[in-house]
């Protein structure tokens, strides 16, 4: 899910917290690119939860037929066996 790869910027209005931003431009900081990051961070994190969430039942049922069956090709495996 690569949303940063160079899409294009769009103007937005925001509401800051007005100590913490003068702060942040007193540190010299990019204020704009700061929350382009982060914001890119929790989108990706909140993402990934609802992948997550709306694939349990399927990441569920895959996980037991491994269980039940063992992992595919297994014995075609020449690492993490035992000595």
């Amino acid at each position: 899910m690569a949303l940063r790869s160079r899409s294009p910027k769009r103007e937005v209005q925001l509401q800051l917290n007005s100590k913490i931003l003068d702060r942040a431009q007193e540190l010299g900081m990019d204020v704009s690119e700061t929350v382009d990051e982060l914001l890119a961070e929790v989108v990706n994190k909140r993402y990934w939860e609802r992948w997550n969430e709306d694939n349990k039942e399927a990441i569920a049922a895959y996980n037991e037929r491994i269980e039940r069956e063992g992992i595919p090709l297994a014995r075609y495996r020449t690492f993490m066996r035992g000595s």
